[in-house]
């Protein structure tokens, strides 16, 4: 079972995600675009929204940064003081994060809304999944302490050891159930990735760089001016 979960999923998942996230790209360039909800209802998007953007986000990064810098990371942590500040500060995160994630879901729930109209199965598929890999983090970080110093020593040779074409599953074998189904469920989002409308997180608008600027005009003047004539003719 830990080969299928641990060697086989996150392979199978890496090479879906690519592969057809460049096949959908080349056959279907404008599903690339994640359907705005904004003008259907804009309050709960705001509230659901920032937060779980800008925690999810701070979040993968110090993942990231751990995995790829591992030696700075054991330094940042072998303080006591370091350690209980980041730890702390990856709860407080993952809460936001949860929280965001939570209000996302909420609104697409209630019955005959203009957010639950737009809402796919697959849209419903991804967002369980996320509030799993979510609640489990947060799960893992309050009841596993310590999570950002054994994260270097289980998680992050295993991640090596997939990338090397070398798998070692021999670090995360004996981890805790929860932990697990983190980490898997984070595969199960990775495979997800190219069937739903998270293929637009790598979509980045560089083009806007080089383009020429847009002439906007505004009409409120002249229609002010065409309302003014109208008092005056009558």
């Amino acid at each position: 079972m830990n080969a299928l979960l641990f060697i086989a999923l996150p392979y199978v998942a890496l090479v879906l995600a690519i592969g057809v996230g460049i096949y959908r790209k080349l056959r279907k360039p404008y599903t690339y675009s994640s359907l705005s909800s904004e003008i259907l209802e804009n309050k709960r998007l705001f509230w659901g929204s920032v937060p779980f953007h800008y925690g999810i986000t701070l979040i993968l990064l110090a993942h990231l940064l751990a995995a790829l810098f591992p030696s700075a990371a054991g330094w940042l942590l072998g303080g006591e003081i370091r350690r209980l500040v980041l730890e702390l500060t990856g709860i407080a995160l993952g809460i936001y994060t949860l929280f965001g994630l939570i209000v996302l879901i909420a609104r697409r729930l209630v019955p005959k809304s203009l957010a639950q109209s737009v809402t796919s199965h697959m849209d419903g598929i991804v967002l369980f999944v996320l509030l799993v890999q979510v609640a489990s983090g947060v799960g893992v970080a309050i009841f596993n302490r310590w999570g950002g110093v054994w994260y270097l020593h289980t998680a992050v040779p295993w991640f090596w050891s997939l990338a090397v074409l070398n798998p070692d599953t021999s670090t995360v074998d004996s981890l805790p159930a929860l932990v697990k189904v983190h980490f898997v469920t984070g595969f199960v989002l990775i495979l997800l990735f190219p069937f739903s409308r998270l293929v637009h997180l790598v979509m980045f608008p560089l083009q806007y760089l080089w383009r020429p600027y847009q002439v906007v005009i505004w009409n409120h003047r002249r229609a002010t001016q065409g309302s003014v004539r109208r008092e005056i003719a009558r």
